[in-house]
């Protein structure tokens, strides 16, 4: 009987050690994964705040470069537009800047060929030769002396690119100039034109035929004003979402000034990544709170606890 009840309750031991043991697995495994899920989590937490970091000092950098391109290009622009000028005189007193202007520097470097750079292209003599640079740097004059101005891209049958000009509004309606042939074009009656009208034969040969060295096929019956094609399959998909919520998105003067002005370009898109990083900050410390009980320390409680280090005085 003693031996028994010694036996059972060996059994009785053995079974409550081999319960205790499976407990402490099954917790052992949930404590693990916690411990994984918090170490992706501080990763990927400290590696957006870093980006973020950084994300904010390019914009203050590249603020920087638009504040400064803006500061040069106005200057320029009071150099050479007359302060009381009619948007035409403002329109024909860059074009005569840019026929007779003083001496620039010479051959701009092969690597500055399609510069966009306004404080390169209104600096070198062959930049403002080339009608890309060219209508670059008319667009930057114009809207630096208070002009609404866009590019416009001609066409071939093959849909590239074959020339570049401008479109300046003027009494409600959009001309076109030429920069690189320092003209505005104008039709029998003296009236400055528009695409649709130079698209016209009758009337591109008339606006056309006094100026020197034009070639008849920068005609007007295809146009754009922002080619995609050079991002393949993707540009032609983001062309139909950009028509579809955004119609006539590509006449804006806004994009083309975008276009034609890198300084502007990093602002905005280093602009963009520091909202979206920020918006990442945010979900990821949502996430961490209310699913992992990490509760990271906010940005503004560590700069209070310096500011008492650094006022609070010394025992």
């Amino acid at each position: 009987m003693i031996a028994a009840r010694a036996g059972a309750a060996r059994l009785g031991e053995s079974a409550r050690a081999s319960s205790t043991a499976e407990a402490a697995k099954g917790l052992r495994a949930p404590q693990a994964s916690a411990r994984s899920g918090h170490k992706v989590f501080r990763t990927a937490w400290y590696s957006v705040n870093i980006l973020l970091v950084f994300s904010v000092l390019a914009v203050l950098w590249s603020s920087a470069w638009e504040y400064s391109t803006r500061r040069y290009l106005k200057g320029f622009s009071d150099a050479i537009i007359p302060f009381a000028a009619q948007p035409v005189q403002k329109v024909e007193a860059i074009l005569n800047w840019m026929s007779h202007t003083p001496a620039r520097l010479g051959q701009a470097p092969a690597a500055d060929a399609d510069d966009r750079n306004p404080t390169d292209t209104l600096n070198y003599a062959s930049l403002l030769k080339v009608c890309g640079t060219a209508t670059n740097a008319f667009i930057n004059l114009a809207d630096s002396g208070g002009l609404t101005a866009r590019r416009l891209l001609l066409l071939d049958a093959n849909r590239s690119t074959i020339h570049v000009v401008a479109e300046v509004l003027i009494d409600g309606r959009w001309v076109v100039v030429d920069p690189t042939f320092h003209t505005i074009f104008r039709g029998p009656d003296g009236g400055m034109l528009t695409r649709a009208q130079l698209a016209v034969p009758a009337t591109f040969n008339f606006a056309t035929r006094n100026v020197q060295g034009y070639d008849p096929s920068y005609v007007f019956d295809r146009t754009v004003h922002v080619r995609l094609s050079h991002l393949g399959f993707l540009g032609r998909d983001l062309r139909r979402v950009l028509d579809r919520w955004t119609p006539n998105w590509e006449s804006s003067a806004t994009i083309s000034l975008l276009l034609e002005r890198e300084s502007l370009q990093m602002t905005v898109l280093f602009t963009i990544a520091a909202l979206l990083l920020l918006l990442l900050r945010t979900l990821l410390r949502w996430y961490g709170e209310a699913r992992l009980g990490v509760h990271p320390e906010h940005v503004r409680s560590r700069l209070r606890r310096l500011g008492r280090l650094l006022l609070e005085p010394a025992d």
